[in-house]
């Protein structure tokens, strides 16, 4: 997996050249994943919109290396530990709606996300027994909806 990620550096390192940003790309330690760190004086425009350009260019190098990668297994890039914050957001909306949905009963439908944040929260929620979460909707405006297992009877 060490060699994949040093490819994947070099891979990244090359689009962000060409792209003429001022960034470098880092393997940073991580035991179960392959994970790209980008540092540099244009890192902000990674993540506006969103992170938007983030999770692009992650798609980009994981489409590249996915015949490469252990089965399972993908290439996350950060910015400035955006990832780590967003995927700390995320976990605390899910708190947030699990607690509106029990004391309610009433469904908690997110906004539009990404694959990768419905995943966070399916993830967060997917111990609790008395709530069931789904994803509904089609592409871009595809959410996240999360209910009592008693109003699903």
């Amino acid at each position: 997996m060490d060699k994949i990620c040093e490819q994947a550096v070099q891979f990244l390192q090359s689009i962000l050249e060409g792209a003429g940003l001022s960034l470098n790309v880092s393997i940073e330690d991580h035991a179960d994943a392959c994970r790209l760190n980008i540092e540099g004086a244009d890192a902000d425009l990674l993540v506006t919109q969103a992170g938007e350009v983030l999770d692009a260019l992650e798609q980009i190098v994981n489409q590249a290396f996915v015949r490469k990668l252990p089965k399972g297994q993908r290439i996350v890039c950060d910015v400035s530990s955006f990832r780590a914050t967003r995927e700390a957001e995320l976990r605390a909306m899910a708190s947030h709606a699990a607690e509106r949905v029990r004391s309610t009963g009433v469904a908690f439908s997110f906004g539009p996300m990404t694959a990768n944040e419905r995943r966070i929260i399916h993830l967060s929620l997917a111990e609790s027994q008395d709530l069931h979460t789904e994803s509904v909707g089609e592409g871009s405006a595809r959410r996240l909806r999360v209910s009592s297992k008693k109003a699903l009877k």
